[in-house]
Order: structure tokens, then sequence, then C-alpha cells
């Protein structure tokens, strides 16, 4: 398949992930490599994770985790597959050292520590305009 990044393509992107609306958290992939991701996200709205005009701590959770499944979705995607279901097995660490609000542009970094058997490690940090407001260590298992 051809390389299709940098990309804002939302059809593209959901296509990538087993989430679909209203539970997308994710809308844009600038970077890839196998062991390297990064992702994008606009916090709007009528997102479910928007309290009092804030994108909520569980919503950055689930956006890191999109943005795991993103990866291997694309990976999958590169190779001629359907991308597989997966879902969180663990979360070793999570820090929200700021919460967003509307408008806010996520930039998130994941940073594949080990696969094994379906089983991914990864580091995410996650960015609004190159300052860290998220850093979470987790595991996600494909089915």
């Amino acid at each position: 398949m051809e390389n299709k990044l940098p990309t804002t393509d939302q059809n593209f992107v959901e296509s990538l992930i087993p989430q679909r609306f209203p539970f997308v958290m994710v809308n844009s992939i600038t970077a890839y490599s196998e062991e390297h991701l990064i992702s994008g996200f606009e916090v709007k709205e009528e997102n479910i994770f928007v309290q009092d005009g804030i994108f909520q701590a569980s919503g950055l959770v689930e956006h890191q985790a999109q943005s795991v499944a993103l990866h291997t979705g694309y990976k999958f995607y590169l190779l001629g597959k359907e991308a597989p279901t997966g879902y969180i097995g663990a979360i070793k660490t999570f820090e929200a050292i700021q919460l967003p609000k509307l408008g806010d542009k996520l930039t998130s970094e994941v940073s594949i520590i080990n696969e094994m058997m379906g089983v991914t490690l990864v580091d995410i940090v996650t960015k609004i305009n190159d300052e860290v407001i998220a850093k979470s260590q987790m595991k996600t298992v494909v089915m």
C-alpha cells in the first residue's frame, strides 16, 4: 500500500482503528515508523469526554490508547491487511499535567518499547503547542 502520511483525512484515520463516532479520539497521523507514531486530535464541544469545556483525563487516556491502535492499524494498512481489534491490557503509569480545553490540538508521540505475541508496551507523551500535558506507559493487546 502507498504511504499516505501525513494525513488529516478523518475517514482514512477512522479506517485504521476499531472505534467509531462518537468514540473517536484521533484525527491525524503526522509520522510513522515501526517503533514510532505521531498522532493528533482536536478537542471539540461534541466530544463525549468534554465537561464544562474541559477534556477529561479519561479522554486523554483514550486518545493515547487510540494513538497506539493507530500505529497498529497503519502497520496493517501498509501490509494490505485489515487492522485487528485490540484493547488496553494495563496502564503502568499515567500523569495528566494539564487538562486540554475546547479547541486545543493534541499531539501524541507513541514510542514502542517492546512488542511480543500481540502485546505491545509503549511510552506516550501528549503535548499542546510543544508543552507536555500528559505522559503514560501502557500495554495494549491485539486479538
